[in-house]
């Protein structure tokens, strides 16, 4: 988080993970389109829809005096390009976990999981993350026990669950981590 007093300006850095196809972009487009800001969201997709190296934007928020830049990243889910991954991790102040409610990924989600704890490695503590469990209306889903479980995370990371096609619970995640930030800073 980088803060300019005398120009009562705060920026933060917020990168969606996740496994392909979890709801990243889905989520961010969302979370853009809230904004009116659709226009300031850069992807670069193949014509399936899929996130080749990853998105990106600015969410530029006025709070009283202040103003805050929230640049928005995703990171790609497609193995071909896990290279590109540590990179858009660079800098980062909080990590919104989009993970696939589908039982049938749950191994998927658990190896974007160790990915990111190895890519981090200590300063997994010091960096706010929460968990989006997503696709949460499929018929055949995770519960949130089996999800923590799993991963390990029971009782140390917030887990949220969201429609990501429906906007729900989008919002209110992303308001967690830029409170998350704000107050770990």
């Amino acid at each position: 988080m980088f803060v300019d007093y005398g120009k009562r300006k705060v920026m933060v850095k917020l990168v969606y993970w996740g496994g392909a196809m979890s709801g990243k972009t889905t989520s961010v487009k969302f979370l853009f389109h809230s904004f009116n800001s659709d226009k300031l969201l850069h992807s670069i997709e193949t014509s399936t829809g899929r996130t080749l190296f990853f998105d990106y934007g600015e969410l530029i928020l006025n709070r009283g005096q202040w103003e805050f830049h929230v640049n928005v990243w995703t990171a790609t889910g497609q193995d071909f390009y896990c290279e590109t991954r540590p990179t858009v991790l660079a800098g980062v102040d909080g990590i919104i976990f989009v993970a696939d409610s589908n039982p049938e990924l749950l191994q998927d989600n658990l190896k974007s999981w160790i990915e990111l704890t190895s890519i981090l490695g200590a300063k997994i503590k010091s960096i706010p993350i929460i968990f989006c469990l997503n696709k949460r209306d499929l018929n055949n889903k995770l519960t949130c026990e089996e999800f923590q479980k799993a991963l390990g995370i029971k009782g140390k990371f917030n887990v949220v669950e969201t429609i990501a096609t429906h906007g729900e619970n989008v919002l209110k995640t992303f308001q967690l981590m830029i409170k998350s930030i704000l107050e770990k800073n």
